[in-house]
């Protein structure tokens, strides 16, 4: 080993100050071993407080034979490894070479100088050399330095079995920036080392890392065998995070280099240990608390005391639990996430949900979880999700420290008009993670440091509430996705609603619980009602990943317990035998809105709640726009007629959406003498209704709606006499060809005839056909339907999604139509399911790290990528999404009216720095005013253009988002002009 304090190695800079922060007259670069030890210290003290049971198990196996104190130093001296090819010319030259600022000029040549009197082999001119990226030179070289002597070249695998696990761990290594590199990148990238003199210069830089974390280098080869998938993704997920946490200069401010090796070490260490307390990165230390201390001053319902029950006593689980709306399934998931976390050591919990829609209230009740669920000290929650920051409750979680009195809130600060502000607060967290002393928190368990709201970060923390989008991008190849699986691997993962899912997502969803089971973690499954074949192909992915035979043992039951072995217990009160719930339904034919209009404001005259749920935003403005129109002649205030749909503004859509909830929904202090809500599907969840309409949709979701009639039950002895027994009228479009069938078919898929449903492009034609027939089939005399859940909820979903419907005359000609294109649509569905994921196994056989690979072409997650290649989290068009801006002379506002002027900050503004809190709260109003277009706007004939992005570049960050820009009218002047137009009364519209 060099000695302590000398070498060339400790002259090689691994990181250089930010061109915008560097203050003169500092050195601008910290030595490459100082932050190979930083990264070091961190994922050791990682393995310490943040590593799952579960997760620690699968790496002691794959690295360090079995032993858990070998594991604990080989595992953290891998993560250091991660930069070890910045050690090499092709790194080295870009110091300050994308600056102009002399003093960091100046830096650059004193370090040269400095560098070449010490022995760094410098190239003795920086023209012409062979560049490649830093981590694949890690992958090439790193081989060799841990103990593979065969005679092959630097980048060249060899064949001996011995080595193949330092060969996947570089592999894997050179993935830490997000994507996994392929043998020919890392082939090229051998020419890029740097030679002999380079090869000396990374092994000083290995043994002294060795030395420091107590790594046996001779033996290291024997331990380190990745058998088990999941070693290297939690492998690389371990090394991102502790790269991330590491790369804060102000956490880990820069070595001296008069101090020796050891020093280095030793503050590197103490560096981590402050880290991971003040971003809260310790795992969850559940309380002992009973159900009735959870929840005090109430007891589990049936199902909830069935999964009670059939809990094994540890070890990883897969628990589905269906059951009707208002069972409870919320806080089910929050004592099975307790539980498992008490067993099993996990990490945290994360709960993934179909849209982000209902994050926020999740979040809240998680929260209030939390108060009871955490033994001592604080830990993280976060919304995870890109918008994040536009919830209010993100506020909450980063002021957790301050007084109550302090806190603001968003949408109260823009209605009085405080957001233009764009003075910083001395007391805000920085982007990196910097906050007041942990002794200043307030009583909140629940907290959140900004570095949360960073891309994948929030998956990383305790307890995360967020869409199922992270869940579909965990199993594909895309930039980060290690780390996404790694986040979600060292949790207990709940998915919620699962029945609103597509095929392409429930075949997605089945390839992450098979890593999931791989890892160890837990899974809890909820839903209204699932197709036997869902739930079965849940059980088949669970022990695919456990690489065990399922054990059924044949019960019956709403609630299914999966155990490691494979053991399947169902249990639970059958449906026939549980509480049930008595919905009314009746089939009607679609009127024109003011027709239905006026029936409903008649209808609710003397008082009753009603909602009205439509499958399109035309339909719901159309309705919206006749009951204002009547309000007067029936002797409603148009205060009492609430519109809410996905092409409102951001900020609109939550006032919007918290005022109904405030109204009706479960925790509402006082309900309305009468509301008429009109609403479209993905809002508005969670309230309780005394009467509903809603277009026909599949059964499924037809069966959530009936459960908004059910949500409150001391409310139905207060409801008025029209509405005492919940009914829900199910509108359909007859065809006007053949009046007793539904027009299911939009016009595109009803080749030669003229008339054609839109509502066919939001659901499968074919599923509003059966749906439709199963419900007419149980049509009284009198056109009524009686439906009773839970009990008949299983063969309603059994008629539409498990058998093929079949008919006479012109309804086979019908299903036999839609169900081929059904068939067709499925088939593409699960062919990109397939091409999409990554499995753990496949046909038994273990993935290895060529099956990590992935690249540009697979995109960001999010975005990114090309077509065929690109990781989506649903196969459905995505939005676009706008700012909302007004123009007043020269002056840009938030509000037609012109009294929320958008301040913005500029390029000049940018260098001198802009305090992160400023950041934080221009980006929270351009969300909060950000609009969502469909994305067959811009399809297909007819298509509009894409919107432009803000050309002028004074106006920071704007020039980075899709603008449109309206005058005091609405209509649009800039971004889609003279295309769509504005009215904050009915939202976005295109003409």
């Amino acid at each position: 080993m060099p000695k302590s304090g000398g070498g060339a190695y400790k002259w090689v800079w691994g990181k250089t100050q930010d061109r915008w922060r560097y203050p003169e007259g500092q050195r601008g670069w910290n030595p490459l071993l100082a932050h190979l030890l930083d990264t070091g210290a961190t994922a050791r003290e990682l393995w310490d407080r943040y590593l799952p049971d579960n997760v620690r198990t699968v790496l002691t196996e794959a690295f360090g034979g079995g032993d858990a104190a070998t594991a604990r130093a080989v595992v953290p001296f891998l993560a250091a490894l991660h930069d070890l090819g910045k050690a090499a010319p092709a790194f080295l030259r870009q110091f300050d070479q994308r600056d102009t600022r002399s003093h960091l000029r100046k830096a650059r040549q004193v370090w040269e100088e400095e560098a070449r009197s010490h022995g760094v082999p410098l190239p003795a001119t920086w023209e012409g050399l062979y560049w490649a990226h830093h981590q694949h030179i890690t992958a090439a070289t790193l081989p060799r330095l841990l103990g593979c002597d065969c005679p092959v070249a630097n980048g060249q695998r060899c064949r001996a079995p011995e080595h193949q696990g330092l060969y996947d761990v570089a592999y894997a290594l050179g993935g830490h920036h997000g994507h996994v590199p392929g043998a020919e990148t890392v082939g090229t990238a051998a020419i890029a080392r740097g030679g002999a003199n380079w090869d000396k210069v990374r092994a000083d830089l290995v043994e002294v890392t060795a030395a420091m974390l107590g790594v046996d280098l001779p033996h290291l080869a024997a331990a380190v065998a990745p058998v088990k998938p999941a070693a290297l993704i939690h492998l690389t997920g371990l090394v991102i995070l502790s790269d991330w946490i590491a790369s804060n200069d102000d956490r880990y401010p820069y070595a001296d280099l008069a101090d020796s090796d050891e020093a280095w070490w030793q503050a590197a260490q103490n560096r981590a240990k402050d880290a991971l307390t003040a971003l809260c990165l310790d795992r969850w230390k559940p309380t002992k608390a009973t159900w009735q201390q959870l929840w005090p001053g109430t007891e589990p319902r049936p199902v909830q005391a069935a999964v009670m029950d059939l809990m094994p006593p540890a070890g990883p689980t897969l628990v589905v639990v269906e059951a009707p709306p208002a069972s409870g399934k919320t806080r089910l998931a929050l004592w099975c996430a307790h539980y498992l976390a008490s067993r099993n050591g996990y990490q945290g919990l994360y709960i993934a949900m179909p849209t982000k829609a209902d994050t926020g209230r999740i979040a809240e009740e998680v929260k209030q979880f939390m108060q009871a669920a955490v033994a001592d000290g604080d830990a993280t929650l976060a919304v995870v999700q890109a918008d994040a920051i536009e919830q209010q409750i993100v506020y909450d979680l980063i002021d957790a420290e301050r007084p109550a009195q302090e806190k603001s809130s968003p949408l109260d600060a823009l209605a009085a008009g405080a957001l233009n502000t764009l003075e910083s607060d001395e007391d805000e967290h920085d982007p990196a993670g910097t906050s007041a002393a942990d002794e200043h928190r307030g009583r909140d368990r629940a907290v959140m440091d900004p570095w949360y709201l960073n891309r994948c970060v929030g998956l990383m923390a305790t307890f995360g509430v967020g869409t199922i989008d992270e869940v579909m991008l965990a199993a594909q190849p895309s930039k980060h996705w290690m780390l996404r699986l790694f986040g979600l691997s060292c949790k207990t993962v709940v998915i919620d609603e699962a029945h609103a899912y597509e095929l392409y997502q429930q075949d997605l969803l089945g390839t992450t619980v098979q890593w999931l089971a791989d890892a160890g973690s837990s899974v809890v499954v909820l839903s209204n009602a699932l197709p036997a074949a869902v739930r079965t192909a849940l059980t088949a992915s669970w022990c695919a990943g456990l690489q065990v035979e399922a054990a059924d043992a044949g019960d019956e039951g709403p609630v299914t317990v999966v155990d490691a072995a494979g053991h399947v217990r169902r249990g639970g009160p059958l449906p026939a035998d549980a509480p049930q719930n008595v919905t009314t339904l009746r089939l009607r034919r679609q009127e024109d809105p003011a027709g239905l209009a006026s029936e409903l404001l008649d209808k609710a005259r003397s008082g009753g709640c009603m909602g009205v749920v439509r499958n399109r935003v035309d339909k719901a403005v159309a309705l919206y726009r006749a009951a204002l129109a009547n309000a007067a002649a029936h002797g409603w205030d148009e205060s009492e007629i609430l519109l809410l749909h996905e092409q409102f503004q951001t900020h609109q859509q939550k006032s919007t959406e918290e005022r109904i909830r405030s109204l009706l929904g479960d925790r509402a202090a006082s309900r309305p003498h009468r509301l008429l809500v009109i609403t479209t599907q993905g809002t508005a969840q969670a309230v309780d209704f005394d009467f509903m309409v809603s277009d026909l949709a599949p059964v499924d979701l037809l069966i959530e709606r009936m459960g908004n009639l059910h949500r409150n039950p001391e409310n139905t002895g207060q409801r008025r006499t029209w509405c005492r027994l919940p009914q829900l009228d199910v509108l359909f479009q007859a065809d006007p060809q053949e009046p007793d069938l539904p027009l299911v078919e939009p016009p595109r898929l009803h080749p030669g005839r003229g008339a054609g449903n839109l509502d066919g492009l939001a659901y499968a034609p074919y599923a509003l056909a059966a749906t439709f027939r199963t419900l007419r089939s149980k049509c009284d005399q009198q056109g009524r339907i009686s439906l009773c859940l839970p009990r008949d909820a299983a063969g309603l979903i059994a008629s539409v999604y498990e058998t093929r419907q079949t008919g006479e005359g012109t309804w086979a000609t019908l299903l036999d139509r839609t169900w081929n294109a059904w068939l067709v649509a499925l088939a593409g569905e699960r062919l990109a399911a397939d091409d999409n994921g990554v499995r753990p196994y496949v046909e038994g056989h273990p993935a290895t790290v060529g099956w990590l690979i992935s690249g540009e072409l697979n995109g960001a997650g999010e975005r990114g990528g090309v077509d065929g290649l690109r990781a989506l989290p649903r196969l459905s068009i995505p939005p676009v999404n706008a700012v909302c801006l007004y123009q007043h002379g020269e002056e840009l506002t938030y509000d037609a009216e012109g009294k929320l002027r958008a301040k913005f900050y500029s390029d000049r503004q940018l260098k001198k720095g802009v305090p992160p809190a400023v950041e934080r709260q221009v980006k929270r109003n351009l969300l909060l005013h950000t609009v969502s277009m469909p994305g067959n706007w811009f399809e297909g004939n007819g298509r509009l253009p894409a919107p432009k992005p803000w050309p002028r570049r004074t106006y920071k960050p704007l020039d980075r988002w899709n603008v449109l820009l309206f005058d005091a009218t609405g209509a649009c002047v800039f971004g889609l002009a003279g295309r769509v137009h504005y009215d904050p009364a009915t939202g976005l519209r295109r003409l």
